[in-house]
């Protein structure tokens, strides 16, 4: 998919060296199409890094979408430069009266903390009531999926005494979801959390259907009946290296409750170079979400989009 993101972007000079498809913002504007508009609400410390992951799994389609960069106005990031977020970056009350067909709410490194005490619960809050109306389909990942669940369904998530850490085998649980069309009846997403929600309380709740589970690393995926709110606890969007850096740094910090990650590192030797084996799944995720969940569903003129009733 030609994504139209800002030539001067980091993440532009990357994915055009991996021969994907991005498309300068002065190219764009000549093609006489409506593209896909979607948004990244990046809540993890190292935007550029995430911002990269995700835009490499959003290029998948022949489908020509337009990137928004979000960052949070009551948090100021220490990872990433100003500069970087005063260039590239825009805020909610900068966008709030504009519409999307497609928004991602990413992760952040504040699991351990009860909703209410995160220092920007209520800025979050404010966006994920608007996703009802401005919004076709949003993703929630990792911290960003039980955020959205308690959120939105009340539903509660709890601490683990260990990180859940690795690269767990997942399976399909719903037939012919769309999201999952076309993969395999195993495949393997990486997790990186201090949470998880409980499958009982998933399936206790009416208005959402369980999609992915793992007997090890526990439920992985789920959505409303109408696909437009999609909870995913997993990072299927990280690099090859992403776990093993991660290993790496809670090591040198001496954290006490990091294990070797689960099923990474070959032989459990972290010398060795760990196999990429969720990308495709994960390619084919995003693909199927842009496809079949907004593009075969969002309308034309997104003004009349109609309000998502939670």
């Amino acid at each position: 998919m030609p994504i139209n993101i800002p030539s001067d972007l980091p993440a532009f000079r990357t994915l055009l060296n991996e021969n994907i498809f991005v498309m300068p913002a002065e190219r764009a504007i000549q093609q006489d199409i409506r593209p896909l508009r979607a948004a990244i609400f990046n809540l993890m410390p190292k935007k550029i890094e995430t911002e990269t992951q995700l835009l490499r799994l959003m290029s998948n389609t022949p489908l020509q979408v337009d990137i928004t960069l979000l960052h949070t106005e009551t948090h100021t990031s220490r990872h990433t430069a100003a500069e970087h977020l005063n260039t590239f970056y825009k805020t909610f009350d900068e966008i709030k009266d504009e519409y999307f067909d497609a928004l991602i709410i990413t992760g952040a490194p504040v699991e351990k903390y009860e909703f209410t005490d995160v220092f920007y619960w209520d800025e979050l809050c404010k966006i994920m009531e608007w996703t009802k109306s401005h919004a076709y389909s949003t993703i929630h990942l990792c911290w960003g999926a039980f955020a959205g669940l308690y959120y939105h369904y009340g539903i509660e998530k709890h601490n683990l005494d260990k990180k859940m850490f690795g690269v767990f085998p997942h399976k399909v649980l719903t037939e012919n979801h769309p999201l999952f069309m076309g993969f395999d009846d195993t495949f393997f997403v990486p997790h990186s959390r201090h949470s998880e929600v409980l499958r009982k309380d998933i399936e206790a709740c009416p208005d959402l259907r369980l999609l992915a589970y793992s007997d090890l690393a526990g439920v992985y995926a789920c959505a409303d009946k109408t696909n437009r709110q999609i909870f995913l606890t997993g990072h299927g969007e990280y690099d090859r290296d992403t776990l093993k850096n991660e290993y790496l740094r809670d090591m040198n910090k001496g954290l006490d409750d990091v294990d070797l990650p689960y099923g990474y590192f070959p032989d459990n030797d972290p010398s060795q170079t760990p196999p990429f084996v969720w990308r495709t799944a994960a390619s084919l995720l995003y693909s199927n979400w842009l496809n079949f969940c907004v593009y075969q569903e969002t309308p034309f003129d997104l003004t009349k989009m109609r309000p998502l009733q939670i």
